[in-house]
Formats: structure tokens, sequence, C-alpha cells
């Protein structure tokens, strides 16, 4: 046998993401799991307060607060992933609450809107 005698074919694999170049093949499985939906909302929360921090002029190395209105993305987010967004914000408290009266509204992936109250420790 011979390479000649073999068809080689490529189909689309369901929750994979498959590219070729001349030899190479890469595939990527693209399902998303909890936790990788967790993490992509604490790292949109990161740069929502981060932003939130350049626009009030914030020193880099400020500490601040933050209150958060409960939303289960949010809630996931944090559960998971609260220190490291504390760690990136400088944040010496992230609460979770209820309802927040007088802060910004973060709109977020997924037509997720939360209110969140950034002040300085």
């Amino acid at each position: 046998m011979n390479l000649e005698d073999f068809e080689i074919a490529a189909e689309d694999i369901p929750g994979w993401l498959v590219a070729s170049d001349g030899p190479l093949t890469v595939a990527l499985d693209i399902t998303l799991t909890p936790e990788l939906i967790a993490e992509g909302m604490a790292r949109e929360l990161v740069n929502r307060i981060q932003n939130i921090r350049k626009t009030r002029d914030f020193n880099v190395t400020d500490r601040i607060q933050i209150d958060l209105e409960r939303h289960p993305a949010v809630a996931e987010a944090v559960a998971q992933f609260g220190q490291y967004i504390s760690d990136e914000v400088l944040a010496v408290r992230l609460d979770l609450l209820e309802g927040v009266n007088d802060g910004e509204v973060l709109d977020l992936p997924d037509e997720v809107n939360v209110k969140v109250r950034v002040a300085l420790a």
C-alpha cells in the first residue's frame, strides 16, 4: 500500500474547532465549562473595576472596597475567583449584596447588568 491508496478527509467534530495549514492540523476543544464561564466573568469584573479606578484617578497603589450587587453569574465568579479579583484590583474587601443603591452599573457579558460601588479603603 502506498500513500496514494488512502484518502484523507477533514470533518467537523461537534464541540471542537479544527484548522489545518499544510501538514499541520490543530484541534481545540471549545466547550465552555461552568468554571471557564466563571473565570471569564471574573476577568470581566477585573477589567470593569480597573476602568472605574482609572476614571476616578485613583493612585496605582490605592486600596479599595467593593460592594457588588448579587447576580447568579457574578456570585459564581466571586465564589471561585474572589481572591483573584481582589488581588488584581487591590481590594481589601469584596462583598456581594442583595442591592447596591448608589453604585455604577456594570454591563457584563450575556446581558448581565449589576451595580458596583467602589470606594477608597
